[in-house]
C-alpha cells in the first residue's frame, strides 16, 4: 500500500497522530526511534521529527506504545490484542475538535489542552473571541498548524463556561467523547407538536388492556418510565403478566428529523448528575413516558405463565395501558419485604415468578455478575457530599428477569422459524439481536492462572456451559472475600463485549440463544429498530437490507461505548472532586492494575482509584513491568507489586483537569 507522503502538504497535528498510531497498528511487532518513523512517514522536514519525538512520548504516557529500549517504542500488547481499544484510539484521533480553557490577552485566545495527543496551544484571533472570557472552558476546532510557530490555529466551536462549574464540566466530558450536551431548539419545537393521539380508531386497533392491574418501577429520580407491568390471574396455577413498553415509533416517524437525531445520538447518556436524553423531553418524559393514570400506547408481550414460571403461550400486541401506580424501586423492595401496602399481593406474586426464571438462567449457563456500582450525595451545585454503593434488590430482579424475557421471545420469535407459523417456511429475517461472543481462551486461561494465588481453582473446558457454571461458582466463592471486587472486575475483563448485530451468535453472558433490545426504546435506539422490523414482519413484510441494518448496528455499538466512556469519566471527576478535600489522609487500598507507568490502587473505603508512579515507588529501584503475571518489579530489590496486594497509600494530588488522584505509599 503507498503510503501518504507527509511532505507533500503541511499536515495538522491530528493528521500526523493519525499517520503514526496506523503505522504502529500496521506494525505491531515492530519498534520504531524517531527516526525510523520519520523514515516510515516519508518525512525529512526537521519539524516534523520534533513533532514525531513529541508525540512518541504522549501516546507512551496515554498507553498506546510502550517504550522497549531508551527512545525506541512499539504498541503495547493490550492495543495490539484488543480491536475495542484500538477503535478507542482511533475514535479520539478522528475529530479535530478539543475541549480546552481559553486565556485571553491583547493579542487574542489562547487555548490549552490536557488532551495527551496535543502539545500546543491553540491560538483564536482576537476578532474571532466572541463572548469567550479569560479561564472558561471552550471547544475549540483546529484549523491549521503555522509554519514556525507554537501554536495551532483554531476556531471557537462553543462557550462551554467557567472551569469549575458543575454544568460547564460535565458538558466538557460530554464535548471530550464527542457527545451532545444539549438538544436543537428546532427539533424542541418539533416534538412539541406532537399530540398522543390516542383516538377511538386508534383504541379500536389495539388491544385494550387500561382494566387490567398495571404499574411501573424505576429509580426514584427517573421520568422516562419506558416499561410497566400488568398481572391477573386467569385461572388456577395460571398468570397473565404483560410486559408494556412504550409505542415510540407511533410517533417518531422513519427518516423524519426526529428520527435522524435520535439515530446520531444511538442512546440516552447517563452522567452522575443528568442525563443526556436520545429524545426531546416532550416525548420522553412526556407522551411515551408510561406515567400512571394517563392512558397510553405501548407495544407489548403478554405472558401466559404457570405456577413454576413456565411460559404456557405468548402474544406479541399493540396495545393501550392505564398505569395504576408508579413505584420506586425502595416502594417496591418493601412491600416484597414486609408483604404490606397497595398491590404487595402482585407484587409478591411477580417475584416468585421472577426468582423462579432468574434461577432457571443460571441452571442453564448465565454469569451472575452483580457488582456494586459508585453513587454521589451531591449538594445543590453538583458537589459530592459522601460516596455510597448501589446494590441489586429483588424488585431490581424482578424488573430485570421480565425485561430478559421479553427481550429474548422477541429475538427467538423472529430469529427462529419453529416459534410462528407466521414465519414457517419462510426465509431468514434481518433483524436486530444483542450478541455477546463466548470468551478468548487466552484471557481465560490468563484469568485462570492469576487466581491461583488467591487459592481459586477455574476449571477450563470446551464447552461453554461448563466454563459459566465453574465462573458462578468462582464468584460465588470470592463473595465478601477481600479479593471480590478484583476478582470480578478481572472476570470481566476477560470477556467480549455485548454488542448489536445482525448476525445472531446469541449471547453468551445471559445463556439465551436469541436476544434483543425491545425494552427501552425511549432511551435506546435499537430497541426502535426493533419495534420497527418486529411491527414490520408481524404484518408479514419483506425482509430488509441486512448490510444497511448491520451498519447501523455498529453505529449504534459505537455510540454505546462512548456514552459508557463519558459516564465513567464524569464518576472519575466526581471522585477526584470528592478527594480534593482528603489531601495527606491515609487509606487502605488494593492493588487493581499495573501498567509500564504505574501502579494503581483502589480504595476499600470509598473505590476512588489512584496511581502511584512506577518512579516514586523507590527511589533507589528501577521497577520493570511484568504483562504475564500483571506485576510490576524491582531490578535491584526483587520486590514486586501485583494485582490484589493490599497497600496503605497517602493521597498526594487530586487533579480535577485530568481527572487524576496521585497516591504515594503511606
Amino acid at each position: 500500500m503507498k503510503k501518504k507522503n507527509l511532505q507533500a502538504g503541511k499536515p495538522r497535528l491530528s493528521e500526523l497522530v493519525e499517520a503514526i498510531q496506523k503505522e504502529f497498528l500496521r506494525h505491531p511487532e515492530k519498534s520504531y526511534t524517531v527516526r525510523q518513523m520519520s523514515l516510515a512517514l516519508q518525512t525529512k522536514d526537521v519539524r516534523d521529527r520534533l513533532a514525531i519525538r513529541n508525540i512518541l512520548d504522549n501516546l507512551t504516557s496515554f498507553g498506546f506504545l510502550v517504550e522497549t529500549e531508551p527512545q525506541k517504542y512499539r504498541i503495547t500488547e493490550e492495543q495490539r490484542t484488543d480491536s475495542h481499544n484500538k477503535h478507542t484510539q482511533n475514535n479520539a484521533i478522528e475529530q479535530d475538535t478539543f475541549v480546552g480553557v481559553i486565556h485571553v490577552n491583547y493579542r487574542g485566545g489562547f487555548v490549552s489542552t490536557d488532551h495527551k495527543l496535543l502539545h500546543e496551544d491553540i491560538f483564536i484571533p482576537a476578532a474571532q473571541l466572541g463572548n469567550a472570557k479569560d479561564g472558561q472552558k471552550v471547544v475549540v476546532r483546529l484549523k491549521n498548524k503555522r509554519r514556525y510557530s507554537r501554536y495551532i490555529d483554531g476556531e471557537i466551536v462553543d462557550i462551554l463556561g467557567d472551569s469549575g462549574d458543575n454544568d460547564t464540566e460535565m458538558h466538557a466530558i460530554l464535548a471530550e467523547f464527542g457527545l451532545p450536551y444539549n438538544y436543537p431548539e428546532l427539533l424542541e419545537e418539533e416534538a412539541n407538536k406532537i399530540e398522543a393521539g390516542i383516538t377511538q380508531k386508534e383504541i379500536l386497533s389495539r388491544r385494550d388492556m387500561r382494566e387490567i392491574t398495571t404499574f411501573t418501577i424505576d429509580p426514584e429520580d427517573a421520568k422516562d418510565f419506558d416499561d410497566a407491568l400488568s398481572v391477573r390471574k386467569i385461572d388456577e396455577g395460571l398468570w397473565e403478566v404483560g410486559v408494556h413498553i412504550a409505542d415510540v415509533t407511533h410517533y417518531v416517524r422513519p427518516l423524519s428529523p426526529l428520527d435522524k437525531e435520535a439515530y446520531r445520538r444511538a442512546t440516552s447518556v447517563y452522567l452522575v448528575d443528568r442525563t443526556i436524553p436520545m429524545l426531546p423531553e416532550h416525548l420522553s418524559n412526556g407522551i411515551c413516558s408510561l406515567r400512571p393514570n394517563e392512558d397510553k400506547l405501548c407495544f407489548s408481550v403478554i405472558f401466559q405463565l404457570d405456577d413454576d414460571a413456565c411460559v404456557k403461550k405468548y402474544d406479541i400486541k399493540k396495545t393501550i395501558i392505564r398505569s395504576n401506580r408508579r413505584f420506586t424501586y425502595e416502594e417496591a423492595q418493601q412491600r416484597l419485604d414486609i408483604g404490606e401496602g397497595d398491590f404487595a399481593e402482585e407484587l409478591q406474586v411477580l417475584h416468585r415468578l421472577a426468582q423462579q426464571l432468574r434461577q432457571r438462567r443460571f441452571d442453564k449457563g448465565a454469569i451472575a455478575f452483580d457488582r456494586e456500582e459508585v453513587r454521589f450525595r451531591l449538594d445543590e451545585m453538583g458537589k459530592p457530599l459522601s460516596v455510597y454503593f448501589k446494590t441489586q434488590q429483588a424488585a431490581n430482579q424482578l424488573i430485570e428477569e421480565f425485561m430478559l424475557l421479553a427481550n429474548k421471545t422477541v429475538a427467538a420469535h423472529i430469529g427462529s422459524h419453529e416459534n410462528t407459523s407466521l414465519l414457517r417456511r419462510q426465509t431468514k429475517k434481518t433483524f436486530v439481536y444483542r450478541v455477546h461472543d463466548v470468551p478468548d481462551p487466552d484471557k481465560m486461561k490468563d484469568f485462570s492462572n492469576f487466581i491461583k494465588r488467591f487459592g481459586y481453582n477455574l476449571k477450563l473446558s470446551n464447552r461453554k456451559e461448563t466454563v459459566a457454571k465453574n465462573i458462578n461458582h468462582l464468584l460465588q466463592q470470592a463473595k465478601g472475600k477481600p479479593e471480590q471486587d478484583l476478582v470480578e472486575t478481572l472476570a470481566v475483563k476477560s470477556m467480549a463485549k455485548a454488542v448489536y448485530s445482525t448476525v445472531n451468535i446469541g449471547h453468551y453472558g445471559l445463556a439465551f440463544p436469541y436476544y434483543t433490545h425491545f425494552t427501552s426504546p425511549i432511551r435506546r435506539y435499537p430497541d426502535m429498530m426493533v419495534h420497527r422490523l418486529l411491527e414490520r414482519y408481524l404484518k408479514g413484510g419483506a425482509s430488509v437490507s441486512d448490510a444497511e441494518t448491520e451498519e447501523r448496528c455498529k453505529h449504534c455499538s459505537n455510540r454505546e461505548q462512548l456514552a459508557a466512556n463519558a459516564e465513567r469519566a464524569s464518576v472519575k471527576y466526581k471522585q477526584v472532586e470528592f478527594m480534593q478535600n482528603q489531601i495527606g489522609k491515609e487509606y487502605e487500598g488494593v492493588v487493581s492494575s499495573v501498567t509500564e507507568w504505574g501502579v494503581y490502587v483502589e480504595l476499600k473505603e470509598n473505590k476512588c482509584e489512584g496511581m502511584i508512579p512506577l518512579r516514586d515507588l523507590d527511589k533507589n529501584d528501577y521497577f520493570i513491568y511484568d504483562e504475564h503475571n500483571l506485576c510490576v518489579e524491582g531490578t535491584s530489590s526483587g520486590k514486586k507489586y501485583t494485582i490484589g496486594d493490599t497497600l496503605n497509600v497517602r493521597v498526594v494530588r487530586a487533579n480535577l483537569e485530568k481527572r487524576q488522584l496521585d497516591f504515594a505509599l503511606a
